[in-house]
This record gives structure tokens, sequence and C-alpha cells, in this order.
């Protein structure tokens, strides 16, 4: 399934609303670094992919800013290791 995923810079947050429900990708900025610090996705719209979307989103703007990233959140350090097409974004 694809998601309508947002990216709010001001708030450092990749969003999207499943069933009226709001699933977040907070992150930090510093020095051309984007540290993932949370992904959240309720319950009620679990197993559905919208993590993996809302972190790929992540990861795609990453590369086209030309960021790297640390996947503090451990949704984001497992997804990492699942997708290696990624790892040259590592910090």
């Amino acid at each position: 399934m694809s998601y309508v995923i947002r990216h709010d810079r001001a708030a450092h947050r990749f969003q999207t609303e499943v069933e009226g429900v709001p699933c977040v990708l907070d992150y930090l900025l510093a020095a051309g670094v984007m540290t993932i610090t949370h992904t959240g996705v309720p319950a009620e719209v679990g197993g559905r992919g919208i993590a993996a979307a809302l972190v790929q989103s992540a990861m795609d703007t990453a590369r086209s800013e030309g960021w790297k990233v640390v996947p503090a959140c451990s949704y984001a350090a497992a997804w990492m290791q699942r997708h290696p097409d990624y790892a040259d974004l590592l910090a």
C-alpha cells in the first residue's frame, strides 16, 4: 500500500494519516546528520507497512539532501539492516 507522507522540515517530522490516525517519524538534524529518534504507528493501524514507508521517505530525503543518518530508533535501525542499499547513508 502507498501512503501520502508529508515532511514537516520545521518540526523535523515525517507524517501520514491512516484512517484518521496520525503516524510519525521524528528526527534531529545537526551538521548534515539526521538522527531518527522515534517512529510512532498506533496499534490500531499497525502491521500495514506504515513505519517502513515513513523510514524509507526519511532515507530518500536524507539521500537527496546529502545527509548522513543515525538510526537511534530501534525500528529505523532494524529497517536499515534489512535494506543494505541504504547503508551508504549511515553516519
